[in-house]
């Protein structure tokens, strides 16, 4: 009776920790949907006004400290002089400056490796400029999520450029402000008056 008791009580544990690790993968989806709502929307076409999926609040709830301190950093050198708000010329989730409205988006998480759960968003983002089977391909995007605050938050995105090279955005940014602070100091880009430059100590 012991040892049924014994095995009982382990097989039970077993139960309850694929069943936490279960639910941790499927709260990973939380922020990746939340982002990829928000981009389906921007590229959908309409009047609805675009979503800036780094805003202060998205930055707050949806992503990483260690993320919203790299962005903010390089958001201190804007892509564009009129924009003064973004480090990037082009949408980082479809990675280019021009798509069509997304279909097919699957959302999706992987089981979780330490204490990182990788969730895949494939999607098709160039179905309406041809017939060709480059704009029929389907695209992945890879978030690093991990549990931060008791919650699920993005800290990292990677995509994949057409040679098939890996592209981490937090070594983006990085670089970003690597390049900037390397620049004399006349040549770099100005921020705009509600902004100061970031610090090149």
């Amino acid at each position: 009776m012991q040892k049924f008791a014994a095995s009982a009580l382990a097989f039970t544990l077993f139960q309850f920790s694929l069943g936490a690790h279960v639910a941790l993968a499927a709260d990973a989806t939380t922020p990746v949907k939340a982002i990829m709502d928000a981009t389906v929307s921007n590229w959908a076409g309409g009047d609805s006004d675009w979503q800036d999926i780094f805003d202060e609040s998205k930055l707050k709830d949806f992503y990483s400290k260690d993320f919203a301190a790299k962005y903010e950093a390089a958001a201190q050198f804007p892509a564009a002089d009129e924009d003064g708000i973004s480090p990037f010329d082009y949408d980082v989730i479809v990675n280019a400056q021009d798509a069509c409205p997304l279909e097919d988006l699957k959302v999706a998480a992987q089981p979780p490796a330490g204490n990182v759960t990788e969730v895949l968003a494939t999607f098709k983002k160039s179905t309406c400029m041809g017939s060709d089977a480059d704009y029929q391909k389907t695209t992945t995007v890879r978030f690093e999520v991990i549990q931060e605050g008791g919650k699920p938050v993005i800290d990292d995105i990677i995509t994949i450029d057409d040679n098939g090279n890996p592209s981490a955005l937090k070594s983006v940014m990085q670089d970003l402000v690597k390049q900037q602070q390397q620049q004399p100091t006349d040549q770099q880009q100005q921020p705009s008056d509600q902004q100061k430059p970031a610090n090149p100590q």
